[in-house]
């Protein structure tokens, strides 16, 4: 079927469901999540709460180096979300990887060794919890807990493949999967209607044409107690959406109740480029929907409301013509086809090109994004990082420049991700490993008994509580105010702030232009000293890496 086909019967499907009740006219992102931080966590690499379901399933300690599961849970999240961790860093959002259930074996036919699904991106059943990360009732805790301290939880969401088809876990139905051909990227259908990787079983998303549960669900289902139920819910979504019965309608109806039921605040989007951008247009607006009930049935809720956010993983897409993507414009470019996915339900992308640009000097960064995010960005999110999951070209590797690293991530326009252990240098240079298991190590937390782990942990700190404070870090205008040492201002509304970096005892007068008036006080949220503006500059005391200045609140 045609694209131009799909979104069409994709929108006269909404048209005839509630989720078109209230469409969403936002014309940009909301200034929250063009500054947010959000914490990026390999569920079983955090922390291990509960022992007892570290070999859950059958699954063993029996894989490759960092190719199994090592022990991190929901019950570990919940644990660091009250002692306050993610408070104490300034985060504004949780994204954990995928928590359903994934397949329960393994695969060993391949170049990465004998890997089991640790990592959350092989799905078994969208409707579940995985058991080696808890149950149902933890995801719930989890969620209300981050709720009460003011953050919002992200799911990690899956639509364009099952997991792998291991020796005791099921083939899906033909109709359901395809087989072949392999992805070629020379072009749309290039990329979408193929098989991403032959370990995966792909997902027919461009079909609309109606297919029954798999087997292999029903009977699952049925020893669980709740067949009844699914399909019963199954049943009034179609009916309610009009949607035809294909496979990706189902994983959008089973992926909208985690939202519907708990309040999940966004999706962020795994292999977004890899299916028919309508799916996504329809995932959006059924998670607004979901949202909205799930509000008006929760009113002791997370204060104040922010839209729901989905920030989509579109590889190799980036500001600043990052490789092939974003080279005119904000459509990534299949080759035959443009596609711009912020017109198809995104409010934010992944920034691919982050860890490349941050190469630059602090000033040539800042100048560079403020430029594209108030150019054709504007008004757009973006998601920035230094090191990622499955990116082989981080920042810094072996964590040898940690506190500059920090800086510029934290001090650049538009939202950020702090990837697990990016805060405590966690390294990304494992010896042992094998492709991208060397980015996925469990954090150490003995770090944080160190002197060289407080004091790294401590500046990502100071700098993600001036972020979440000020929303002008992320989305206001840069303005440089100083080349050496460097100074500038951001700005948005009356949100005003000026950070200077690399102050020498001898050079340590800082211009504020007119952002403050004269005989203004303010405190360097960094040290804490506080100083008061004079023929608009303030004078500090002594050698300074990093001042953060603003009114005191």
């Amino acid at each position: 079927m045609s694209g131009l086909r799909a979104f069409a019967l994709a929108l006269m499907a909404l048209a005839n469901s509630a989720s078109a009740v209230e469409p969403n006219q936002r014309t940009g992102t909301s200034e929250f999540w063009r500054n947010a931080t959000i914490y990026f966590l390999m569920t079983d690499r955090f922390a291990n709460g509960d022992s007892s379901n570290d070999q859950a399933v059958g699954r063993k300690p029996d894989a490759d180096t960092l190719r199994g599961f090592e022990g991190g849970d929901i019950e570990g999240v919940i644990q660091k979300i009250n002692s306050g961790y993610f408070s104490d860093l300034g985060v504004d959002a949780i994204w954990t990887t995928p928590l359903i259930e994934n397949v329960h074996g393994h695969v060993g036919e391949n170049e990465w060794g004998k890997t089991y699904s640790y990592h959350g991106y092989w799905p078994l059943d969208w409707t579940a919890v995985d058991p080696n990360l808890g149950s149902e009732a933890k995801m719930a805790e989890m969620i209300r807990a981050a709720h009460t301290k003011g953050i919002r939880v992200l799911a990690d969401v899956i639509i364009n493949h099952a997991g792998a088809p291991t020796a005791i876990d099921p083939k899906w139905p033909s109709d359901w999967v395809r087989s072949g051909p392999p992805c070629d990227y020379k072009s749309f259908a290039g990329t979408v209607s193929c098989e991403l990787s032959f370990t995966l079983q792909d997902i027919r998303t461009e079909s609309d044409k109606a297919v029954e549960l798999p087997p292999f669900l029903v009977e699952k289902w049925q020893r669980e107690g709740r067949l009844e139920q699914e399909q019963s819910e199954l049943d009034a979504f179609f009916l309610r959406t009009k949607l035809p019965r294909a496979g990706k309608y189902y994983i959008v109806k089973w992926l909208t109740d985690w939202v519907r039921d708990y309040g999940i605040d966004g999706f962020r989007v795994d292999t977004a480029k890899h299916i028919d951008p309508e799916v996504w247009l329809v995932l959006k607006r059924e998670a607004e929907l979901a949202l909205r009930d799930w509000r008006a049935a929760n009113q002791k809720r997370l204060s104040p409301d922010q839209p729901f956010y989905m920030v989509g993983e579109v590889y190799n897409y980036g500001v600043a013509s990052f490789e092939s993507a974003a080279k005119q414009g904000l459509a990534y470019e299949f080759g035959d086809r443009s596609v711009n996915f912020y017109e198809y339900g995104f409010d934010a992308l992944i920034n691919m090109g982050f860890a490349i640009h941050a190469k630059k000097t602090p000033s040539d960064l800042f100048s560079l994004y403020d430029s594209e995010l108030r150019g054709r960005f504007a008004g757009k999110g973006v998601l920035n990082y230094i090191s990622s999951h499955d990116d082989m070209k981080p920042l810094d590797a072996a964590r040898k420049q940690a506190f500059q690293a920090a800086t510029k991530l934290m001090l650049a326009p538009g939202a950020v991700q702090i990837y697990y252990g990016d805060e405590l240098s966690r390294s990304l240079v494992i010896p042992g490993t094998k492709g991208d298991a060397t980015l996925r190590s469990p954090i150490d937390w003995r770090t944080l008994s160190s002197e060289n782990g407080t004091r790294i942990l401590q500046h990502w700190q100071k700098l993600g509580r001036f972020r979440q404070a000020h929303s002008a870090v992320g989305a206001g205008a840069h303005q440089p105010l100083q080349t050496k040492p460097f100074v500038f201002a951001r700005v948005l509304g009356d949100d005003r702030v000026v950070v200077a970096l690399e102050l020498s005892k001898q050079n340590n007068r800082v211009p504020v232009g007119d952002n403050f008036a004269d005989g203004e006080t303010l405190i360097d949220h960094y040290s804490g000293e506080r100083v008061v503006v004079k023929e608009h500059a303030v004078q500090l005391r002594g050698k300074r890496a990093v001042v953060l200045l603003a009114p005191e609140s």
